[in-house]
């Protein structure tokens, strides 16, 4: 059966995922403004995650307010947050080899982790979404799991990144790898759709999850969050997901949307 367009109601916590939903490289996506504006003007909390870790908060924050969408730092939730959490929780102050870009080694540097390129020296090896991966970054991992015993956090379980052009590889690709050498599995997976990125979200909105509609493109991650943290998910076609692939698919949105335009309860656009 497949799931009814259009929400009917308005909710008073939203998450709005950011590529494919929100915008598409550096092109706001039609009615995302018009529509986060108005839920705005109704008193909505409004938030935003997204799986990708290579930018800061405060970059993805000055992007959006850029493209117009006025936004703070704490308006947005990233997987290195969710990873940062999830470190202070299970590895306080924990030694950490990062297969990552220069803004999550930095951020993980800042929240007083010790970032090390010694394999035997780590603690944990972080993987994240890695233009840069490369052999080097792979035999490090291999030596720091295989013979220094540490364990693996992932930031998403992403296996590809939406781009105007089509994607690139993501952070499933370079954690597949290291997994496939090493012989371990990643202890956790930190990003969307983990109960560790569900938390985040909920604490910065601060209310329950029943009050919160979930707004993304992919069906695994975003709707599959919103489903086991009971939020509604509403799934937008505007990114990863095409039509013709809901249904029969293992987990299904509340609601499908073809634009942001569509968030709205029928009749109720502002005016």
């Amino acid at each position: 059966m497949s799931s009814p367009t259009r929400p009917t109601q308005i909710y008073p916590g939203y998450v709005f995922d950011l590529d494919g939903t929100v915008y598409l490289g550096e092109s706001l996506l039609p009615y995302a403004a018009e529509t986060i504006r108005e839920l705005r003007r109704r008193g909505s909390h409004i938030v935003y995650v997204t799986n990708k870790p290579l930018e800061t908060a405060d970059d993805y924050a000055r992007k959006l307010t850029r493209l117009g969408v006025p936004t703070a730092r704490s308006d947005v939730v990233t997987s290195v947050d969710a990873l940062v959490d999830y470190l202070d929780r299970e590895h306080p102050q924990a030694t950490v080899l990062a297969v990552a870009e220069r803004s999550a080694t930095d951020e993980l540097s800042a929240a007083g982790f010790t970032v090390t390129t010694q394999p035997l020296e780590a603690q944990v090896v972080v993987v994240s979404f890695d233009r840069t991966f490369n052999y080097e970054k792979l035999n490090a991992a291999f030596q720091a799991v295989r013979y220094g015993g540490a364990a693996i956090v992932a930031t998403n379980p992403d296996p590809y990144c939406p781009t105007p052009e089509g994607g690139i590889p993501d952070c499933a690709a370079m954690l597949a790898a290291i997994e496939a050498c090493s012989g371990a599995r990643a202890e956790a997976v930190v990003g969307k759709p983990s109960i560790h990125m569900a938390r985040a979200l909920l604490a910065r909105l601060e209310m329950p999850a029943e009050g919160v509609a979930l707004i993304g493109d992919r069906l695994l991650t975003d709707i599959a969050m919103a489903r086991s943290m009971g939020m509604t998910g509403v799934l937008v076609l505007t990114g990863a997901t095409r039509a013709d692939s809901i249904e029969g698919a293992g987990v299904q949105p509340h609601y499908v949307i073809g634009s942001l335009s569509e968030l709205l309860p029928e009749g109720s656009a502002g005016r």
